[in-house]
């Protein structure tokens, strides 16, 4: 049985600034919940409507009614598990290799698409600006489908890193050079902008190399492709050369 007290928490979580306050955040489901078990992310209570997760001590797992899963969980159809886990310290950023950057991003479901390609691809390190939503928002959480237990993700003041960086900058516009006809290296920082308005006018300033994605169709009327599309063939487009 769920306390108010644990309704109470875990409904707060679904908010910034409680995740913050208690460095606590959610997930739901039994793979994506899994897959942190197996990753950094260290469980504080794990709530289950099934006899499941063996492996979890008993005084970490409470037996839950599906009417109790409805109170907890953030998702219109609840799973059958819900778990709460800490928020780990953010770890050293490693310059090295190829790192990818998000400039403002603000659909959760982007980042935790965004999140799984990184993990695809190889990618370890995951740069946010501060305007980038939070990983640890519910959404997030469960589009990673658990990627982001294997990425590194911090957040950054973006310009600042992008101005101290000794890397090679890369940055997505639609005036860009031919992403296709481009020989890229196996190291540096691609920067990936707002879903809306794209890498903002001031980074734009310091990024020495703009690349773009040509677009093929004969009307040659779409605006601008899905960030996390975009992202996924860029980083294809840097690996493939590797």
């Amino acid at each position: 049985m769920v306390s108010k007290n644990q309704i109470k928490l875990i409904s707060s979580l679904q908010q910034k600034k409680y995740r913050i306050t208690r460095q606590l955040f959610f997930a739901e489901g039994i793979k994506v919940i899994q897959e942190l078990l197996e990753s950094k992310f260290e469980l504080e209570q794990l709530y289950t409507t099934q006899n499941d997760f063996e492996d979890v001590l008993f005084t970490k797992k409470t037996l839950v009614s599906e009417a109790d899963l409805k109170k907890i969980t953030a998702l219109a159809t609840p799973n059958t598990c819900l778990a709460v886990f800490k928020i780990p310290v953010e770890k050293k950023i490693k310059e090295k290799g190829l790192i990818l950057a998000l400039d403002s991003i603000r659909d959760p479901g982007n980042l935790g698409t965004i999140m799984r390609l990184c993990d695809w691809f190889g990618i370890e390190q995951l740069l946010c600006s501060k305007e980038t939503v939070d990983i640890y928002n519910p959404k997030v959480v469960q589009a990673t489908m658990g990627s982001i237990g294997r990425v590194n993700v911090n957040y950054v003041d973006l310009n600042n890193f992008v101005l101290e960086t000794k890397l090679a900058v890369f940055g997505t516009f639609m005036d860009g050079l031919n992403i296709y006809k481009c020989t890229l290296p196996q190291e540096g920082l691609i920067i990936m902008g707002n879903e809306a308005n794209g890498i903002s006018k001031e980074l734009e300033k310091v990024i020495k190399n703009k690349l773009s994605i040509p677009r093929f169709g004969d009307a040659q009327e779409t605006e601008s492709l899905n960030v996390a599309s975009a992202t996924a063939i860029v980083l294809s487009e840097f690996k493939r050369g590797n």
